[in-house]
């Protein structure tokens, strides 16, 4: 019975942070449009016409590729098409 005279009063403070927490981040305007940051990211930031920042750079394949440095299928073993 004593450990109630403990664990409530802990228990109101933790609920009464939690709504003071809740209550300055609705204040603060944090709240205010919780839609458009996460559509932002699936949309490029870029105008039509402009060029990007860094070059587009195409990768040589690796050793892990499934074609060989000359160009032919190393499973099948085939020449590709001219």
């Amino acid at each position: 019975m004593t450990i109630l005279h403990l664990i409530l009063p802990l228990a109101l403070v933790f609920a009464g942070a939690a709504v003071a927490a809740f209550a300055w981040t609705v204040r603060s305007g944090q709240l205010d449009d919780v839609e458009t940051p996460p559509c932002r990211i699936l949309f490029d930031d870029e105008t039509q016409g402009r060029q990007p920042a860094t070059p587009v750079v195409e990768m040589a394949p690796t050793l892990g590729s499934n074609t060989a440095v000359d160009g032919r299928d190393p499973v099948a073993g085939s020449q590709p098409p001219p």
